[in-house]
């Protein structure tokens, strides 16, 4: 039985926080790109550049997306990966500070292939990491920089991230564990 951590309403306070954050960190949106990582990250990604064009008017961020699937240290054991189309926003990377974003952090091992993809793109100037939901159990020495919720989580439960665009609903539920 699946139970819900966060609903329609919590998702968009954390990504509104997490736009907040973003700004204040960077202080604006002035060389800040922000890369979503397929699948759900992408999503998330829009409506977070999406929140700082409503937060700071005549901002013209916009989100892209970075595939990761080629960089993957798994591929030899899963094979059934579809690459997505990476999509940079105009003016690249170079110079710019790059925000990750992602759906749930768990072993580090989809960032740490996200840096190799990125270095393939250019140089930023920096790169910062948002995740909605943060679950630990880290193989990588990787965190989060913004995070919408920490759930501290067992190996054996499921983390399930769903958002409007691809599963017609924004929630988070966990499944599973003893």
């Amino acid at each position: 039985m699946a139970r819900t951590v966060l609903n329609q309403a919590d998702v968009q306070r954390a990504l509104t926080r997490i736009s907040h954050e973003i700004l204040e960190s960077n202080r604006g949106s002035s060389d800040l790109v922000i890369l979503g990582i397929p699948t759900r990250g992408v999503d998330l990604a829009r409506r977070i550049a999406a929140e700082i064009r409503r937060i700071e008017p005549g901002s013209t961020i916009e989100a892209g997306s970075l595939d990761v699937t080629m960089y993957r240290d798994d591929l030899a054991r899963t094979t059934t990966r579809t690459p997505h189309p990476t999509e940079l926003p105009a003016g690249g990377i170079d110079g710019k500070t790059v925000v990750l974003v992602d759906d749930v952090l768990y072993s580090g091992r989809t960032i740490r292939a996200a840096f190799d993809a990125l270095a393939d793109f250019g140089r930023a100037r920096a790169v910062r990491l948002a995740v909605l939901v943060d679950r630990g159990h880290r193989e990588f020495p990787i965190r989060a920089d913004f995070v919408g919720k920490n759930l501290p989580s067992s190996t054996d439960e499921r983390i399930n991230v769903r958002v409007a665009a691809i599963d017609g609903e924004d929630a988070v539920t966990i499944e599973g564990g003893r």
